[in-house]
């Protein structure tokens, strides 16, 4: 329950910080001087505030996951899923995907097809080696004797990377989207809007995927300890 509490006051934190730069609570009507120009590549606030209300939702739900790993663990101590080595690897090649749709949004903003076709590709193929890996981290898992209905450890492991992987496709779905965008209008600032969206759901897929690492190696428990014996 404490981490639940504690991840959303924090998500709390970052919705309102991210809010107040979205000028969703500005009176334009008090402002003095000229209007600010709207572009054909200016972020469309409702798609923003729905993106972020959806992640929210989803941080929520991987939090009340990690929450109930952790307390699972506190009732009754288990041994963690030794990870495969695989998993850093998946890991480092999920970061390379954010950086290249950080990459498309540049590209985007400044005309740049070219750039824009090919982030948008290596972050798509950088995707599915992800989800390939972590296909693959599953079956040696399973090779290994930590199979879904056996150890509580593993049980959790397949069920929260499995949903991880679920949203990284939704994501994937997104992209497509934005290619069929793209070949309607091969003017990269006309995308420019829904490409960040795709990057911002990539790295906060990411963030998540990270902070899921932490509780699969008992780095959160350590934590959550540690801050027990703090409050104490």
């Amino acid at each position: 329950m404490n981490i639940i509490l504690a991840f959303l006051a924090v998500l709390i934190a970052i919705i309102g910080w991210w809010l107040s730069r979205q000028r969703l609570f500005s009176k334009p009507w008090l402002e003095t001087g000229a209007p600010p120009a709207i572009t054909e590549a200016s972020p469309v606030a409702p798609q923003k505030l729905g993106l972020g209300v959806f992640l929210a939702v989803v941080g929520g739900l991987f939090a009340m996951l990690g929450s109930a790993f952790v307390l699972q663990i506190d009732a009754t101590p288990w041994q963690l899923v030794p990870l495969p080595r695989l998993v850093w690897i998946n890991t480092a090649v999920l970061l390379s995907s954010s950086l290249f749709l950080q990459i498309a949004v540049a590209a985007a903003r400044q005309g740049e097809a070219r750039l824009l076709n090919w982030s948008l590709a290596a972050g798509v193929l950088s995707t599915l080696a992800f989800l390939v890996g972590q296909i693959a981290a599953w079956d040696m898992l399973t090779t290994s004797g930590y199979v879904l209905a056996g150890a509580p450890a593993a049980s959790f492991f397949y069920l929260i990377t499995g949903l991880h992987g679920l949203h990284i496709l939704g994501g994937l779905m997104a992209m497509g989207a934005v290619w069929l965008r793209l070949a309607r209008q091969p003017e990269p600032r006309r995308v420019q809007a829904i490409v960040a969206l795709c990057a911002l759901y990539w790295h906060a897929l990411l963030l998540i995927w990270i902070l899921l690492l932490a509780l699969f190696t008992g780095w959160g428990n350590e934590f959550l300890a540690l801050c027990r014996s703090v409050l104490r």
